[in-house]
């Protein structure tokens, strides 16, 4: 005889599935505190889109960016700030984190959703085009090796910031980038610039002997996708 419960959750739409089960395990495991919460609302107030990882996501960012030792993150693409929290605490003290956003409004958001943390210290937003700005970073005393990059950004400039992941980080640092499974349309030789890009990025990284990686797909409340883990090797 069949479970009642489960029954009735088997009956649901699958992305209504996902949903509840990406509440149930982050308000378990990675609840939104009030500065992760005012992060979101700050972001909803202002127009950004709801493109933010979501909270599970944020502590798995956090969680490895802590198992990685990380003290020094670069982080391409911030939006309203969310997962630069989530990444800005996961840094030992002394630690720093730089991201970089393309939109001046949304880097606006995000400073002020850093300084309700406490994390202004700590963690610092740059404007402008990041293929513009990474050079700069680059040319900076002192500003590398990063030892942990999180890439969510445009999608098709995802290969050439991964190269300079590479150009930015040591052995052992770890690259992330989400949003690389795309519902699945990664698959389609000839899709849009987004998923050009997504193919030109796994073809670039599967080339690169400095790295070993492997990509992941996801499901839950931002829908079906994924992202792709690296480590630097040499």
């Amino acid at each position: 005889m069949s479970d009642g419960s489960q029954q009735s959750h088997l009956e649901r739409r699958p992305d209504e599935q996902w949903r509840e089960v990406d509440r149930y395990v982050t308000d378990l495991l990675s609840p939104d505190d009030e500065a992760l919460a005012g992060a979101l609302s700050a972001g909803a107030e202002a127009g950004l889109p709801a493109i933010a990882v979501a909270g599970n996501q944020g502590r798995m960012l956090q969680l490895l960016a802590k198992t990685a030792g990380a003290r020094r993150i670069l982080e391409i693409g911030t939006l309203g700030g969310y997962s630069t929290i989530w990444l800005a605490r996961a840094l030992p003290s002394g630690g720093r984190l730089i991201s970089l956003e393309y939109n001046p409004a949304h880097a606006e958001v995000a400073r002020a959703s850093l300084d309700r943390a406490g994390l202004s210290s700590v963690a610092e937003v740059r404007t402008g085009a990041a293929l513009d700005t990474l050079p700069q970073l680059a040319a900076e005393p002192g500003a590398g090796p990063f030892d942990f990059f999180f890439i969510d950004a445009d999608k098709v400039n995802n290969p050439r910031y991964v190269e300079w992941a590479l150009k930015l980080s040591r052995p052992g640092s770890v690259i992330v980038v989400d949003n690389v499974i795309r519902g699945g349309a990664v698959l389609n030789e000839d899709g849009d610039p987004s998923v050009r890009g997504t193919r030109e990025m796994f073809d670039l990284v599967a080339a690169e002997p400095r790295l070993e990686a492997t990509a992941v797909q996801t499901v839950g409340s931002k829908g079906y996708d994924g992202f792709l883990l690296a480590r630097v090797v040499s």
